[in-house]
């Protein structure tokens, strides 16, 4: 019976979390980044990476099995997990997704992102926009594709589909949209020419 009980939890943690609920957004998801921050242990402080097994492996834990959980139901875990070796709970458990700004912001780049921030944030540590950005448009790219999801500057990364490795790409302002005092200067020139022309 315990052969089979230990063959049955070795499967769990090696099948790929493909194969298991990869969750809604918000859950924590292979490549994520968990941030531990334990008060007076810098041995079991630190940042430690969710395999594509969807485990966590933590100092004193070992292997957790974290692919699929909300970040706050990770929380729980690990604090029920180290409290059989601290006597005390402080203990800040933080998902980081790893993802790409890109486009029209001052400083493209891969970042780090908090789930509790929200996508103007992800574009503020990014540098800022860029003065001819599209702020309205920013797009998802996961894989080479767009997705077709409507982003806003306060959705929280927590609530919207973004996970490690996909994009967020923000599109400049079209060339009439950037220049709109030229191609107001040349329509009303182009007018007075057409009323100067009709009115021989």
């Amino acid at each position: 019976m315990r052969i089979r009980l230990f063959l049955l939890t070795a499967l769990l943690i090696a099948t790929p979390l493909a194969a298991q609920d990869a969750g809604a957004p918000g859950t924590v998801r292979p490549g994520d980044v968990v941030r531990l921050r334990i008060w007076q242990e810098p041995d079991l402080s630190g940042d430690f990476t969710v395999h594509e097994t969807g485990a966590v492996v933590v100092p004193k834990l070992g292997p957790v099995q974290a692919g699929g959980m909300t970040d706050a139901a990770l929380r729980e875990r690990l604090v029920a997990g180290f409290g059989e070796y601290l006597q005390h709970n402080s203990i800040d458990v933080t998902v980081l997704r790893r993802i790409q700004v890109l486009g029209a912001v001052r400083s493209p780049g891969l970042y780090p992102v908090d789930g509790t921030m929200s996508v103007a944030d992800v574009l503020a540590v990014a540098g800022g926009t860029a003065t001819d950005a599209r702020v309205d448009r920013v797009q998802l790219v996961r894989d080479g594709r767009r997705l077709d999801v409507h982003l806003t500057g306060a959705q929280r990364v927590a609530d919207t589909p973004i996970r490690y490795g996909d994009q967020l790409f923000v599109p400049q302002r079209g060339w009439a949209d950037r220049n709109t005092g030229t191609v107001v200067s040349v329509l009303t020139a182009s007018a007075g020419l057409l009323v100067a022309v009709f009115t021989r």
